[in-house]
């Protein structure tokens, strides 16, 4: 799933896609990279961004989901029903919702109106001051009891089985030591029986990863340890990877493929 950001504010690329003709473009070249789906945001998430308008963030989004929508499926990366319609409208197969329904009621009976696929991310309150709730008895026991019961609250609501897709949240209310223990231990959430998609792609605690106290690195010098954590969940079991690089995660993915080898090898 490789990123469009058409935010002027994003953590990892700053506004280098926010106008619609930079993210088209943006996005036509992580398609021709080997993306096999596109996700489309006009909202930052990064630890302390304020929330757009509802029609800003339509302004940002739907000349790009239309745009790019005949040339892969795009999911559309909001939290709010009024933007999610008009993008499945405009050509999207799929929602992306970082609050897994919670910022908007109105979400969960569209997604089962719709009958669309839905990524659930675990979420636990907007970015603003999301990393102040970033308190767990044991972040995986927590993190899946949570997604669990968010999967009951799509159920109830009509959203069928295989259109659930489960997100463990990485950087949302954790600090690193959450996210390197969700990354351990990723089979318990593989194990919740759906479909997991896995966001590490250029995070925080990616950059804090060095020999001999190095210095932090920025968004755009953690490829390669994206790339490692796309190999690892690809070991797991996990779905699909959301990522900025493509690139560097199809040669971690064909790289894996190929340590697995063929049936017939084994």
């Amino acid at each position: 799933m490789g990123v469009v950001n058409v935010t002027p504010d994003s953590f990892s690329d700053g506004g280098a896609w926010f106008t619609p003709e930079a993210a088209v473009a943006h996005g036509r070249e992580l398609v021709a990279q080997g993306a096999d789906l596109l996700d489309v945001g006009g909202e930052s998430t990064r630890p302390g961004a304020e929330r757009p308008s509802t029609a800003e963030e339509l302004r940002r989004v739907l000349p790009v989901v239309e745009a790019l929508s005949p040339l892969a499926p795009v999911s559309v990366d909001t939290m709010r029903a009024d933007v999610a319609a008009a993008a499945l409208d405009a050509g999207a197969a799929l929602v992306n919702d970082v609050s897994g329904g919670l910022a908007d009621p109105e979400m969960v009976p569209l997604v089962a109106q719709r009958a669309v696929p839905f990524v659930a991310m675990h979420w636990r309150g907007h970015s603003r001051d999301m990393q102040a709730r970033a308190h767990y008895d044991d972040v995986v026991t927590d993190v899946v009891r949570e997604l669990t019961e968010r999967v009951e609250v799509l159920l109830a609501a009509g959203v069928l089985p295989d259109a659930v897709l489960l997100d463990p949240g990485f950087g949302f209310a954790k600090n690193a030591e959450h996210n390197w223990q969700l990354l351990r231990r990723l089979d318990e959430v593989v194990a919740l029986g759906h479909r997991v998609v896995v966001g590490t792609s250029r995070k925080t605690f990616l950059g804090s990863v060095g020999r001999g106290g190095a210095t932090a690195r920025p968004p755009l010098e953690r490829d390669v340890a994206t790339a490692v954590t796309t190999a690892h969940a690809a070991e797991h079991g996990v779905w699909c990877v959301r990522v900025h690089d493509v690139v560097a995660t199809v040669d971690a993915l064909d790289v894996t493929e190929a340590l697995r080898g063929s049936e017939d090898e084994r």
